[in-house]
């Protein structure tokens, strides 16, 4: 099974990782794509980060979890390689739902096959709201949705 994810992965939080093992247990032992942005796309998501921090960040957890049998590829724009590559699974969140539902359109167009669109719920902080890298970023919360002491 071909199983693919874009991000960003700025600040590497709890909500990333739980994309990447959500990947990681559909793929099952298949083959895990990883779209990381680039250029523009990057700069347009107020990435503070370089492209090589931000992937050696993503190998790193790649790593302590065990996972093997993937790879990590620049996007520089939202569909990346998923409308040249053939991925069974798409998995996104609910704040990416609609983008892989356009990219299953666009794939039916070309006579690709659509992937099944694989979404998880957000994670939240422990003050309810969604964890994301600019709450981060602001202070608000930690990678792991703690309020900072």
């Amino acid at each position: 099974m071909r199983v693919c994810l874009g991000g960003t992965f700025d600040l590497l939080h709890k909500g990333h990782k739980a994309l990447i093992d959500r990947a990681f247990e559909i793929a099952e032992g298949g083959e895990v794509w990883i779209g990381l942005s680039d250029g523009e796309l990057a700069r347009s998501k107020g990435v503070v980060s370089s492209y090589d921090e931000r992937r050696r960040r993503l190998e790193r957890y790649l790593r302590e979890r065990g996972y093997g049998n993937y790879r990590i590829v620049p996007i520089y724009d939202r569909y990346g390689l998923t409308l040249e590559e053939d991925f069974d699974v798409i998995v996104v969140s609910e704040e990416t739902f609609r983008v892989a539902k356009e990219i299953n359109r666009l794939r039916k167009a070309k006579g690709l096959k659509e992937m099944r669109i694989e979404m998880i719920k957000m994670v939240l902080a422990e003050d309810g709201k969604p964890i994301s890298s600019s709450r981060i970023r602001k202070g608000e919360i930690d990678e792991e949705g703690k309020h900072p002491r």
